[in-house]
């Protein structure tokens, strides 16, 4: 025990120890304080919060167990992207196969509930928020972020539904993305795009509207499953993840958790 003591004193005092942990151990308030100001995952939250703001019967939890369950779609979606093609080729056998094939093919079925679970909590957080008036001032802009968060986790699940590549995917993405044709001033049958004209010319036509960019032709094919799959693994999450990151730390600036009225 005595070399064991020794060891973590002579540890603690070497540079590589000082360059990696600015302060002494969580012995102290103000050392707490200092762990979480000087981490980078950690700082985010603030040194206190309120005994009530953190109740379960008040906030549910569920903006935690939304995180949770982000992190969670992170993780098996990277190992489905080491066997998944967005192909139409290989797209509906590479998903059979992580069913009956692949080891840890369970991974597609965490994947696949978790974003059903994930729509879920994002809307009993807003819930929460909104019945226990959570979203007024300071906190409007917060709330304002989440509306973003819960369209962008309903996109999630949208892009995501047509990579499996069946017969219910390819229609319920057809239905989908034909709203898109009223897309206001962008929609070629949305409001507003009779004024996007050049005389004769249309500036807005089944051709080049909304419908057309985001399947990247006139119907539910390669380019579509090729864009919804970009959209999917990369280019919402990270938007997601810049959004999240605002979120929680404006949570913090507002006061933190909010409490009981």
């Amino acid at each position: 025990m005595a070399v064991l003591k020794k060891l973590w004193e002579y540890t603690r005092n070497t540079q590589l120890w000082n360059s990696i942990f600015r302060h002494g151990p969580p012995d102290t308030a103000r050392n707490r304080g200092l762990v979480i100001l000087t981490n980078v995952f950690l700082h985010l939250h603030p040194v206190k919060v309120r005994k009530s703001g953190i109740r379960l019967r008040f906030t549910w939890c569920m903006g935690g167990i939304t995180f949770f369950l982000f992190l969670v779609e992170v993780a098996t979606g990277l190992l489905l992207m080491f066997y998944y093609h967005p192909t139409v080729e290989y797209a509906y056998v590479d998903i059979v196969d992580l069913r009956e094939q692949v080891p840890l093919g369970v991974m597609r079925e965490l994947h696949r509930w978790g974003a059903h679970a994930m729509v879920i909590t994002v809307w009993l957080h807003m819930l929460r928020v909104f019945m226990t008036g959570s979203y007024k001032p300071p906190r409007e802009f917060n709330w304002n972020v989440g509306v973003f968060l819960l369209v962008l986790t309903l996109l999630l699940s949208f892009t995501g539904y047509l990579l499996p590549w069946d017969q219910l995917a390819m229609w319920a993405v057809t239905v989908g993305s034909n709203m898109a044709r009223a897309t206001p001033l962008l929609g070629h049958e949305g409001p507003g795009s009779s004024l996007l004209k050049i005389g004769e010319i249309s500036l807005v036509n089944a051709g080049n509207d909304a419908r057309f960019a985001l399947l990247g032709g006139r119907f539910v094919g390669a380019g579509a499953l090729l864009r919804f799959y970009v959209l999917h693994c990369v280019g919402i999450p990270v938007v997601a993840i810049i959004l999240m990151a605002v979120h929680f730390w404006r949570v913090r600036k507002d006061g933190g958790i909010s409490g009981p009225v």
